[in-house]
C-alpha cells in the first residue's frame, strides 16, 4: 500500500488547483492526484471543439501542470473510501493511504426523463475525449441539429456548429422566455438573441420538449404544444448535477443542494476530507442560501481555499458570486452577481446605473467598439450587487473587476471615485469610462424618492 500526505480525487479544474495550492502552502507534503480519465478536457473549451478548436485533443489540460509542481498522479477510478483507516480503493484493487483527502469529483450532465431520451444520436455533455469524438462525428453527419437548453453551453455549441457546418439547420429549444435568462436582464438577452438569429440559428423560446421521436435513432422531437420538428442529432445542454456517489457511499453528509456538505473551510463532515468544485454544495455570497451555480472559476476558487486549509485553516469561503462571460458573433456578454430580477426576488430595493461609450479615445482609434456597462446596487447602502457588460471583447476582463468590486462590497461612491488607468489605445476616455459613469448614474437615480 502506498501512503501519501494528501490524495486528491479528480483531475479537472478543481482537482488540479487543489493539488497545486497544497504544494505551494505545504511544500514538504507528498501529494497524489488520482483521475479517472487518461486525458482531461478543458471544461470551458468543450463547445469550441465543434468549431474553432477543431478536435478534443486540442482542448486538453497538459500533464505538465502536475509534473511542473512535483505532484504525482495516477489514472484510475477511486471506488471506495475507508474513513477509519484513511484509505481509498481503486477499481484496479489498489489501496492508497492518506492523511488528508480532497474530493473533486465534479458533476454529471442532467438528462431529464423525457420519453425517448435513450435513442441514438442524443448526447449530453460528458467530459470524455472518446465521447466527444462520437459527438463530433454525429454532428459532422447531421442535417438537423437540435440543442436543448439556451444557456452558455447551448448558445456556444450552436455558434461553433454554425461556424463549422454552415449548411446544417440549427435550432435551440428553451423553456424560458429568453436565452441566457438566468444570467442577464432582458435587454442583454434580447441583444444575444438578435446576434444568434443573425447567424441563422433558430430559437424556439418558451417551449418544452415533450418527447424524442424515432426508432433506434432520433428523427425529431415533439414539443409540449404538439408541434413536431426534425432532428437527426440532439445535444442536451441543460445543466449538471453534483457527482456525489463516492462521498455518499463513504457516509459523508450531503447538503441541501445535493452536493457534498462543506463548511466555510471546504471541510466535509469528516475532518480529514475536503471537497471542492461541482461536487461540493454551495451557498450564495449575497444571502448564504444554497446556490446551484457550477463554474470552473468557482471550482478553482474553492480549490484554492481547500488546498490551503488542509492542515490548518488559512482561508474562508465567502460564498459564490457567479461570474460569466461569452462571445456571440463579435459581441462579448459578461455578468457578475445578481441581475435586477434576481435582486428583487431576494428582497433587495435597488438602484441601477447604465453607461455606454466607445472603448477607445478618440473613437477613430483602431479597435474602437461600443461597450455598455450596467450596475445594480442596493438602494440604501449603495453596495454593488451585480453588473453586466456587452459589446467590446474587453468586457470579458472588465467583468472580473466588477466581481472584485462586489466581493469587496464596494459602494457606488467607491466605484465612482476610484482611480482608473486609461489609455487611448486600450480604454474608454476617463471622462466617459463606463464603469465609473454607471456608478454615477446610479447615484443620481438614488436621489429620486421612489428609487427602483
Amino acid at each position: 500500500m502506498q501512503e501519501f500526505d494528501v490524495v486528491v480525487v479528480g483531475g479537472s479544474a478543481a482537482g488540479i488547483t487543489a493539488a497545486t495550492t497544497c504544494r505551494r502552502h505545504y511544500p514538504e507534503k507528498r501529494v497524489l492526484l488520482v483521475r479517472k480519465e487518461d486525458q482531461v478536457l478543458i471544461p470551458c473549451g468543450i463547445p469550441y471543439i465543434f468549431g474553432i478548436v477543431g478536435s478534443p485533443e486540442k482542448n486538453l489540460i497538459p500533464d505538465s501542470v502536475l509534473e511542473g509542481n512535483d505532484i504525482e498522479f495516477a489514472v484510475g477510478e477511486v471506488i471506495a473510501i475507508d474513513r477509519e483507516s484513511r484509505t481509498v480503493e481503486t477499481a484496479g484493487s489498489e489501496t492508497i493511504g492518506y492523511q488528508r483527502l480532497v474530493l473533486a469529483t465534479g458533476s454529471v450532465p442532467i438528462v431529464p426523463p423525457i420519453p425517448g431520451a435513450d435513442k441514438g444520436n442524443i448526447f449530453a455533455i460528458e467530459k470524455s475525449v472518446p465521447y466527444m469524438h462520437t459527438m463530433c462525428q454525429a454532428v459532422d453527419g447531421a442535417s438537423d441539429l437540435l440543442i436543448v437548453g439556451c444557456g452558455f453551453i447551448g448558445v456556444e455549441i450552436a455558434e461553433e456548429c454554425r461556424r463549422s457546418h454552415p449548411g446544417v439547420n440549427i435550432k435551440i429549444v428553451e423553456m424560458l422566455r429568453h436565452c441566457l435568462q438566468l444570467v442577464y436582464d432582458e435587454d442583454f438577452c434580447l441583444k444575444a438573441e438578435e446576434t444568434l438569429r443573425s447567424q441563422g440559428i433558430d430559437l424556439l423560446l418558451d417551449e418544452k420538449v415533450e418527447a424524442f421521436l424515432g426508432d433506434g435513432r432520433v428523427t425529431g422531437v415533439r414539443l409540449a404544444g404538439g408541434k413536431e420538428i426534425k432532428a437527426d442529432v440532439v445535444i442536451m445542454g441543460i445543466g449538471a448535477a453534483p457527482n456525489v456517489e463516492l462521498a455518499r457511499k463513504a457516509g459523508l453528509d450531503i447538503g441541501p443542494g445535493r452536493g457534498i456538505q462543506v463548511d466555510r473551510y471546504l471541510q466535509t463532515s469528516d475532518a480529514n476530507i475536503f471537497a471542492c468544485g461541482d461536487c461540493a454544495d454551495k451557498v450564495s455570497f449575497f444571502d448564504g442560501k444554497p446556490s446551484g451555480l457550477k463554474l470552473a472559476s468557482i471550482a478553482t476558487m474553492e480549490a484554492r481555499i481547500a488546498g490551503a486549509n488542509l492542515f490548518g485553516p488559512r482561508r474562508v469561503n465567502m460564498g459564490v458570486i457567479g461570474v460569466y462571460s461569452t462571445l456571440l458573433g463579435d459581441t462579448a456578454f459578461a455578468a457578475a452577481g445578481l441581475t435586477e430580477s434576481l435582486a428583487r426576488e431576494k428582497g433587495y430595493r435597488i438602484i441601477v446605473g447604465e453607461a455606454e461609450a466607445i472603448n477607445r479615445h478618440p473613437a477613430c482609434m483602431p479597435g474602437a467598439e461600443k461597450m455598455k456597462v450596467k450596475l445594480i446596487f442596493e438602494a440604501g447602502s449603495r453596495v454593488l450587487l451585480g453588473g453586466q457588460v456587452s459589446g467590446a471583447r474587453s468586457g470579458g476582463e472588465l467583468i472580473n473587476a466588477i466581481s472584485a468590486c462586489i466581493h469587496q462590497r464596494m459602494t457606488a461612491d467607491d466605484i465612482a471615485t476610484f482611480q482608473t488607468g486609461t489609455h487611448p489605445a486600450l480604454t474608454a476616455s476617463p471622462i466617459s469610462y463606463q464603469l465609473v459613469n454607471a456608478a454615477e448614474i446610479a447615484i443620481a437615480a438614488s436621489w429620486r424618492p421612489s428609487g427602483r
